[in-house]
């Protein structure tokens, strides 16, 4: 059974879901809906191969032990998308 759910995004944000939806031949809702049910599966995602390039340049760049990664990462994200 169907229900009606009300989200409140940025323009932007919904006219790029638009137009993915109609470059896929699909509604928006039914786009949002598939969208739910993936990250509600819980699955773990397949293990990426890594290509030679970044397996040569990883680790090249030294942080202070200090630096929660995850934490500035949030950070950047968190300033980017407000």
């Amino acid at each position: 059974m169907n229900a009606k759910l009300t989200l409140q995004l940025d323009k932007e944000t919904i006219e790029k879901a638009k137009k993915l939806a109609k470059r896929r031949n699909q509604s928006l809702s039914s786009l949002v809906q598939n969208y739910f049910h993936f990250i509600s599966e819980n699955k773990k995602p397949d293990k990426i191969k890594i290509s030679k390039n970044v397996k040569d340049i990883s680790g090249i760049i030294k942080l202070d032990k200090k630096v929660n990664i995850k934490k500035e990462y949030k950070k950047h994200i968190m300033e980017k998308y407000s």
